[in-house]
């Protein structure tokens, strides 16, 4: 779509249509792609879920977070991936 030269923001209206993304994530793929950078897999659907940890490890969390530019969501996402994989393993 972008090397067609249409607009960014036609190009993403397009592929959030085509492909059932949200108008935000085309708009993420866009700019991954325009940077050229490796594309990312398509997300899976998500549940919400709700959990109690206490103060500081939630402060902690949220600083983590911050200083890696991610959200908290993906931290812990990425924490339990990780550590599903090593119990798996082990």
């Amino acid at each position: 779509m972008l090397a067609k030269k249409i607009g960014m923001a036609e190009a993403a209206l397009a592929l959030s249509r085509e492909s059932g993304l949200s108008l935000r994530q085309a708009y993420r793929y866009l700019e991954v792609a325009r940077r050229k950078e490796p594309l990312l897999s398509a997300p899976q659907p998500s549940v919400t879920l709700s959990l109690k940890m206490p103060v500081d490890l939630a402060q902690k969390l949220q600083a983590h977070a911050a200083a890696s530019r991610l959200s908290a969501s993906e931290v812990m996402r990425r924490a339990v991936a990780a550590y599903s994989s090593v119990r798996e393993d082990g």
